[in-house]
């Protein structure tokens, strides 16, 4: 989906809901899209490495081993607003 203009918009702490514990969704956000990470076996508990899900991880991805094209393989779930 490239136009981002019709995703849904969701508040930070709908976001922050869906970490994998309080909802069975695991959310993260890129850039202020978020994307469902609920598949990945890397994000099984909510949590990959130090970084927590429910959250934007775009200040956090500087310091990853991997670029931000890891992103293309999930769903896009909207857009933080």
């Amino acid at each position: 989906m490239d136009n981002h203009e019709e995703l849904t918009v969701y508040s930070k702490s709908k976001l922050a809901l869906r970490n994998g514990q309080d909802k069975p969704e695991i959310w993260v956000a890129f850039q202020g899209i978020i994307y469902d990470v609920t598949e990945s076996r890397l994000w099984r508990s909510g949590k990959h490495y130090e970084h927590w899900a429910g959250q934007d991880l775009t200040e956090e991805l500087s310091e990853a081993p991997h670029s931000d094209q890891v992103f293309k393989k999930f769903p896009i779930i909207g857009k933080i607003g």
